[in-house]
């Protein structure tokens, strides 16, 4: 079974209150239909940097946020995984204020995971950065990653919406 590291933004969105912005509320479906619909489909694993982020801000939110991520196992942050995150950063192909996004893509990558599933395409699911991310992991040695967003894997005739 594929594993697929589940990124804060997806729990943030499916477990939002549903928002009056119509764009908004679709990226949130999507969250909510991928974890409803693709979910056992796969094993699903997290990080701590994952957990922590998911943790902050309204209490009852992040206690939203957290149920969700209950019980997945979690990939390390390890000195490999910062190595890496770094190495991103310094290819700018992730500003340093999105080193906590680099890290996301590291450790999924140094975990030996298939997947990213996110909606940060801001900085991790960037179309323009994607082609470098994937030949700098490529040259690592990290060429089983995919980083896709939910609307990616609902695509299909399958799942009608």
């Amino acid at each position: 079974m594929d594993t697929v590291y589940i990124e804060t933004s997806i729990v943030s969105h499916a477990t939002a209150r549903p928002s009056s912005d119509v764009q908004i509320a679709a990226i949130q479906h999507q969250a909510r239909e991928w974890w409803a619909i693709e979910r056992p489909s796969f094993e699903l694993v997290t990080s701590q940097l994952v957990i922590d982020e998911a943790s902050a801000g309204d209490p009852s939110a992040a206690a939203e946020r957290l149920k969700l991520l209950n019980g997945l196992p979690t990939v390390s942050i390890n000195n490999d995984v910062r190595t890496l995150a770094r190495a991103i950063v310094s290819a700018s192909i992730m500003p340093q204020k999105a080193a906590a996004d680099a890290l996301h893509v590291a450790a999924a990558a140094v975990g030996g995971v298939q997947y990213i599933l996110t909606l940060n395409c801001k900085h991790i699911a960037n179309a323009h950065e994607l082609p470098r991310v994937y030949r700098l992991l490529n040259e690592r040695g990290f060429g089983q990653l995919l980083i896709c967003t939910p609307a990616e894997f609902l695509g299909g005739d399958d799942h009608d919406q």
